[in-house]
């Protein structure tokens, strides 16, 4: 994948109807300071498009990022903010799951774990949440720049046994610093949207 035009195309909060998109989609999600935005920004070659923030929980919408007028990024609210009202996270969740059920081109899911820790009872939870809607979600372990290369093997099978995600399961360390972890995403990306076009 070869990312030339980027356009932040729909934002869609608690009470917006979602959009009818005639491309393919690529979700992310992943727990607010995961490093949901950077790993977007990083694979859509922009420094500050999608929106990173010292306080966690910055996404409370529904981004829809236009690349290529080949196919949408979709960046889903962060979840697991502690200071968010119980409230306000229930209407992340509903939204989330209002989302996962009536979209009819999301052919991709990607779920951001921190690769330095074990998954939460969310990341868990989550990921039991798109495997129930019929996805096999992609794992990207985030932060790898913040280990050992020696620990990576370990904290990736910690990872695939915390969320009881089988062997076949894919999961790619990422690094918001080298880009490592970038061309493995792309190349599966990739597949989508060859089959889209034939």
């Amino acid at each position: 994948m070869v990312i030339k035009n980027v356009n932040l195309e729909t934002v869609c909060g608690i009470t917006s109807k979602m959009p009818e998109n005639s491309l393919i989609e690529f979700a992310f999600a992943g727990k607010s300071n995961v490093g949901k935005s950077s790993l977007i920004n990083g694979l859509m070659n922009r420094k500050s498009l999608a929106r990173t923030s010292a306080q966690p929980g910055k996404t409370q919408t529904i981004n829809f990022y236009n690349i290529n007028e080949q196919c949408y990024f979709v960046d889903l609210p962060g979840y697991g903010y502690t200071t968010a009202n119980v409230n306000v996270k229930e209407q992340w969740g509903k939204m989330v799951e209002r989302y996962l059920r009536r979209t009819k081109m999301l052919k991709l899911i990607f779920l951001l774990v921190d690769i330095r820790h074990e998954p939460s009872a969310n990341d868990k939870t989550m990921y039991e949440w798109m495997v129930h809607y019929g996805f096999q979600p992609v794992i990207i372990a985030t932060k790898l720049d913040k280990i050992k290369r020696s620990q990576v093997e370990k904290q990736v099978k910690a990872i695939r046994t915390g969320l009881q995600a089988g062997k076949d399961a894919v999961i790619i360390p990422w690094s918001s610093m080298t880009k490592q972890g970038k061309e493995e995403i792309y190349a599966l990306m990739d597949q989508y949207l060859e089959r889209s076009s034939l």
